[in-house]
């Protein structure tokens, strides 16, 4: 006698082989998402403490970062240097810029006076006062050569040097 072959159902047959199968490709699938979750926050972190965490506490741990980027984005943009620093900096290029010209034998005045009076007017638009910032002597000062006291070549002497109104206030970078 042969042994009687017993007739699954289509659905059985999905209950009992392909339900299963499916089901672990879901989780493992769900798994890879989560690993490759954890390494990208770890990395944008900076922090490898999460890579250590269970599911759940790495999912908390993301959620809650991803609501600190969120906030950041919303957050008004704020300049990283503050102006002063800026301007300090600043002030440090068109000092050294004015050093090596004063110290270059045979550097055209004119030019020279050019340079300068170029950096002096970019420093006043690229520092528009605010109104608490009115007093600085800086921003108040007409843009000038900077370079117009202590340039080597910027005397009364030079043939080719002529002098500043008296009236005019001079820009200057220290």
């Amino acid at each position: 006698m042969a042994p009687q072959m017993e007739f699954v159902s289509k659905t059985q047959h999905y209950l009992k082989v392909k339900k299963p199968q499916l089901e672990r490709e879901r989780r493992a699938r769900i798994n890879k998402c989560l690993d490759t979750l954890k390494v990208l926050v770890a990395d944008l972190q900076g922090n490898g403490n999460i890579l250590r965490m269970d599911k759940t506490e790495m999912l908390e741990s993301v959620v809650a970062f991803m609501r600190t980027q969120v906030r950041k984005a919303k957050a008004p943009a704020t300049v990283a240097v503050p102006m002063d620093s800026f301007r300090h900096g600043y002030m440090n290029a068109v000092n050294e810029v004015s050093r090596v010209m004063a110290t270059t034998p045979g550097m055209n005045v004119q030019l020279g006076k050019a340079v300068m009076t170029h950096l002096g007017c970019a420093y006043n638009r690229l520092s528009a006062p605010s109104p608490a910032e009115k007093s600085d002597i800086y921003t108040a000062a007409a843009p000038m050569s900077p370079a117009s006291s202590g340039y080597h070549s910027d005397e009364e002497s030079s043939p080719v040097a002529s002098p500043a109104p008296a009236a005019a206030p001079l820009w200057r970078p220290w």
